[in-house]
């Protein structure tokens, strides 16, 4: 049986407030995640999404299934691009942070992306706009540190 995961990534103003939303199912199992950020970026959240979601898996080497509507998160992957930023170090790419947190996730499960075109009517897709905009709109945002600080390395984020 596959974990299957929706996510999105939503930024009011590209930087803004921010915020992503995900459901995740396996089996009859839901769990519904989200929060938000001061200013960040919508691409920061549609891969912080992602992350989120991988680390919220309690087990590795799952079957899992990524229902996106970036094509910058799922073309980086199942296009290989983000295999040879790691290789050059993420020298002159965006959201290395991320990148560097996601990677390790990615490789301990068996992890599909398959793009869905946004506010196409897919529920579960449509929940995950709604989670990310509550919570970019949420009065009291997180600080996207990887965006705010991006000197720092670590990429933390803070609520």
């Amino acid at each position: 049986m596959k974990v299957i995961i929706y996510t999105d990534g939503s930024s009011l103003g590209n930087p803004g407030p921010g915020g992503y939303g995900v459901v995740m199912k396996f089996g009859q199992h839901r769990k519904e995640l989200a929060a938000g950020f001061r200013k960040t970026t919508n691409n920061r959240m549609e891969l912080l999404a992602v992350i989120v979601a991988l680390e919220a898996l309690k087990r590795d080497g799952l079957d899992v299934l990524v229902y996106t509507d970036s094509q910058y998160v799922q073309r980086a992957v199942t296009e290989r691009w983000v295999f040879g930023w790691e290789k050059k170090n993420f020298k002159g790419k965006k959201n290395p942070d991320l990148w560097r947190r996601f990677l390790p996730l990615y490789r301990k499960h068996r992890v599909q992306f398959q793009w869905v075109k946004g506010h196409a009517g897919i529920p579960e897709n449509e929940r995950c706009d709604q989670l990310a905009n509550s919570a970019a709109r949420n009065p009291h945002l997180g600080i996207d540190k990887g965006y705010e600080e991006p000197a720092s390395e670590e990429g933390l984020f803070s609520t």
